[in-house]
């Protein structure tokens, strides 16, 4: 049970901090952007082309006009979960974020379900 419980923390601690790691889409290689919830390789990679051949993005507008896919909704999405642009969240951001109603976004995976028979834990006296 000890034992459970201490990688349970392990594993919580490793998920907290890279879940609220801010990468920036100027600096970013392909793997830092994969790892933002919502960029997958066919974005990440059309995020990587565009900067090749126009520069750096100046700010969310210019990312927004050049990289298809990237509206209004997924960049406050993409914002709230880490990815800034010269290291500045897209302004509003988490207001536009939470007006979804919880849809994932695409590519997000289910979270995990529990299986027949799980048992649920309980304190043992």
């Amino acid at each position: 049970m000890l034992k459970k419980f201490l990688l349970f923390i392990a594993s919580f601690a490793l998920t907290a901090g890279m879940a609220f790691a801010q990468v920036d889409v100027n600096k970013a290689d392909q793997a830092s952007l994969d790892g933002v919830r919502g960029i997958g390789p066919s974005m990440s990679k059309r995020i990587l082309e565009e900067r090749q051949k126009g520069g750096s993005f100046k700010d969310w507008d210019d990312l927004q006009k050049r990289v298809k896919g990237i509206k209004e909704k997924s960049a406050a999405k993409l914002s709230a979960n880490g990815l800034t642009v010269n290291g500045q969240a897209k302004p509003g951001a988490a207001a536009q974020a939470g007006k979804t109603g919880g849809k994932p976004m695409k590519g997000d995976k289910p979270a995990a379900v529990a299986q027949a028979g799980d048992k649920p834990d309980t304190a043992r006296k």
